[in-house]
């Protein structure tokens, strides 16, 4: 008799664009779990009864992406400390009534530089452009990195001021405009969404040298803007969120099956 499949999704509006199902695919297949994983688009309205609905119905748990990140972590009746931190929720795991709230995105990036890409955070400089939910959710994993500086950097003040008082306990976040950063980092991360619409930030030269590694959260065939502008400027690494994207996914599928897929293949294999 075949197993049952254990029924997982992925969340989201939009949704068509997600590589969650075929990742998870590859992870199931490659670590021999009986499970389906699937791509449902929601209605902006509809989010919260449709998390309820998917467990009703036997389903194990949830992937959430844009937007509904925040209202996942509303909806959870746990969540790590991780979730609790980032003020936002990307995996739901469902068990008897309950909803446990979990964040992967920074365990995703964090495990993408230092094992795919060779990068050490211990003592580095550490600029991160953006103070949205996407940087809310990485900076915990990286902060336990031990890094030297963090600095955020960010088009409105307020909101790098409400993120450096968020983890106030954990770390002295230095908060810049733009304009004012006059040195280089080690570690230049891409927190915006600023690459989708193709669009620079406004960010002076000197933050890039030759020992610089730049990392765009955003994906895509080509080489985003941000890392074009960085190869210009002669950095050591620009890397995309792929890995990211790959890492923060094996983290969840673990949480759910208790089993770490090899995420080197999937890498490879969606690269190409």
């Amino acid at each position: 008799m075949k197993d049952k499949l254990s029924k997982y999704a992925v969340f989201g509006n939009p949704i068509g664009h997600s590589k969650s199902p075929e990742i998870h695919g590859y992870f199931a297949h490659q670590t021999h779990q009986a499970m389906q994983y699937t791509a449902i688009l929601v209605g902006l309205d509809e989010f919260e009864q449709k998390v309820r609905d998917f467990a009703a119905d036997g389903g194990h748990g949830l992937n959430v992406t844009v937007p509904f990140k925040q209202r996942a972590w509303e909806l959870a009746t746990e969540l790590s400390e991780q979730a609790r931190l980032a003020g936002a929720v990307n995996t739901l795991t469902f068990n008897k009534g309950e909803i446990k709230g979990d964040n992967t995105d920074g365990i995703g990036l964090v495990k993408d530089l230092t094992i795919n890409h060779g990068f050490d955070f211990t003592g580095k400089s550490i600029l991160v452009l953006g103070a949205g939910g996407a940087v809310r959710g990485i900076l915990g994993p990286i902060i336990a990195e031990s890094p030297e500086s963090i600095t955020i950097a960010n088009r409105t003040l307020s909101n790098a001021i409400e993120m450096k008082s968020l983890f106030a306990s954990s770390f002295d976040l230095e908060v810049l405009p733009f304009k004012e950063l006059n040195q280089s980092y080690d570690l230049i991360i891409n927190g915006t969404s600023s690459s989708l619409y193709n669009e620079l930030l406004p960010l002076p030269d000197v933050v890039v040298d030759c020992n610089s590694y730049l990392y765009d959260m955003m994906y895509s065939q080509q080489t985003t803007v941000f890392n074009a502008w960085g190869n210009r400027l002669g950095a050591r690494k620009a890397i995309d969120g792929l890995g990211m994207l790959i890492e923060q996914a094996a983290a969840a599928f673990t949480l759910w099956r208790k089993v770490s897929p090899d995420t080197s293949h999937v890498i490879n294999k969606l690269r190409s």
